[in-house]
């Protein structure tokens, strides 16, 4: 029965579970970490590393994903990875202080970042473009759902269990989906003799790392922290020469050159600025909901789970929306809706419940149109042969547009305490929206059987 499976379905199955699995790790954990703390005997702040260790990691291994891919199979590296994920949770959910957690979440940031460029690679290569419309249901689901979803789960097995089950998860649900990829996944290998890019990794390694653990930095310690400047200094020092390397090399690690193509460069913006916003979001709202209006770790769980709503609604109507209207009136019109629901976060008051679930319904619902029509869009011209380069630079945009969102709230809340910070925090990721809405204007509608960026070139 199983072997009836198509490669396309066998292909849209561990991808979901992947991506689901990596973007709720990337949340979960957050209202966990007091209860870490607690049980490791450690001061709060020092359970921020684990985080700032899964992210570093995560960024440092995503630019040689697409070599891996390319070079050994995507089939093979995308399940090593899969299974270094799947073990690295249960380490983390077996951890007997904090130094073994911090290491199982750098090792499960390792996974996590050549698995997420490699499981997008397997999914366009699986489909043509005038296909992937269709994709939206599978797209949204784990990149955007997700991330919403983290918080309340978290929340529930704090209160009700304990924070290790919040990576035993994880197990059933890895040990199947590996077992089902090793029996029904099709193995691709785009260039067996494809060199190793040993200089552009040697910069774009600790360029992204930097820039990441800088920008996480910035939570705890605030924007005036010595850690905050040294790293980011020393990151962009190393992203600048990267990229003058990357543009000379004739097989670069990271292939700049793919955002001479327009549809691919424009989406690939848009998307780094809806991330910003929504992650941005996501974080000062459950600040705000708790510490500024009083509520509990358990109502901003509640009031939270309606976006994850609003991201299914979503991926629902995108399909018609984009035959209908086309991508660039869908992706402009849910960019402006992403920003007034942004805004409209701070009309919530305390208690609030209901309103705050329905404004959370509305972020949901306007970020997962867009998240939907931008994942469609940036791969519509790109040639199956650059598709796994395209694939690791979209990933490294989304992970640098996450993490940014958070830290200009961060900076926001630290420069400005109070109600009135939280209130400055959610317009900055309303900006964020509308710049999106702006690129999105100057999307073309194109068709997606034109010719490749690849090609072309």
């Amino acid at each position: 029965m199983i072997r009836q499976v198509s490669p396309q379905v066998a292909v849209c199955v561990c991808y979901v579970a992947a991506m689901f699995m990596n973007g709720m790790d990337a949340t979960i954990v957050n209202v966990a970490l007091p209860a870490i703390a607690a049980e490791f005997a450690v001061p709060a702040s020092a359970t921020s590393a684990i985080n700032v260790g899964y992210l570093v990691s995560l960024a440092v291994c995503i630019p040689v994903s697409g070599w891996l891919g390319d070079r050994f199979g995507t089939k093979r590296v995308f399940l090593s990875a899969f299974g270094m994920f799947v073990l690295a949770s249960a380490l983390c959910g077996l951890a007997a202080d904090l130094p073994q957690l911090i290491l199982a979440r750098v090792l499960q940031g390792a996974g996590g970042g050549v698995m997420s460029p490699v499981a997008l690679t397997m999914l366009f290569r699986a489909y043509p473009p005038e296909q992937r419309i269709r994709l939206s249901r599978v797209l949204l689901l784990p990149t955007a759902v997700a991330p919403a979803l983290g918080p309340v789960l978290g929340g529930f097995f704090v209160e009700n269990f304990t924070w290790r089950w919040g990576f035993y998860v994880n197990l059933p649900v890895g040990g199947l989906a590996l077992l089902f990829g090793a029996l029904l996944l099709a193995e691709h290998v785009e260039a067996r003799e494809k060199r190793f890019d040993l200089l552009g990794f040697a910069l774009a390694a600790p360029g992204l790392g930097l820039v990441m653990y800088a920008l996480e930095s910035v939570a705890p310690a605030g924007p005036g922290s010595p850690h905050f400047w040294a790293a980011g200094l020393a990151g962009l020092i190393c992203l600048g020469l990267l990229v003058r390397t990357q543009l000379r090399a004739r097989e670069p690690m990271l292939d700049l050159r793919l955002f001479g193509d327009a549809s691919f460069r424009r989406a690939s913006l848009i998307l780094f600025a809806c991330v910003a916003g929504f992650l941005g979001t996501l974080y000062g709202f459950t600040l705000m909901f708790q510490q500024g209006l009083g509520a509990s770790a358990w109502e901003t769980g509640l009031v939270t789970l309606p976006k994850a709503i609003g991201l299914m609604i979503a991926s629902q109507l995108v399909g018609w929306a984009h035959r209908r209207f086309g991508p660039r009136r869908v992706i402009a019109t849910a960019m402006l809706g992403a920003a007034i629901s942004f805004a409209l976060l701070n009309a919530v008051s305390a208690g609030d419940l209901w309103f705050a679930a329905f404004v959370q319904l509305l972020t949901g619902f306007f970020v997962g149109a867009a998240s939907a029509e931008l994942q469609v869009i940036a791969f519509s011209t790109i040639g199956k042969s650059a598709t796994g380069g395209a694939s690791t630079l979209f990933n490294v945009q989304r992970q640098v547009g996450s993490a940014l969102g958070v830290a200009l709230t961060a900076c926001v809340l630290a420069a400005a305490p109070g109600l009135g910070g939280y209130q400055l925090a959610m317009l900055v990721s309303a900006g964020f929206a509308l710049i999106g809405m702006f690129l999105a204007l100057r999307i073309k509608e194109i068709e997606p059987a034109r010719q490749p960026v690849a090609a072309a070139r």
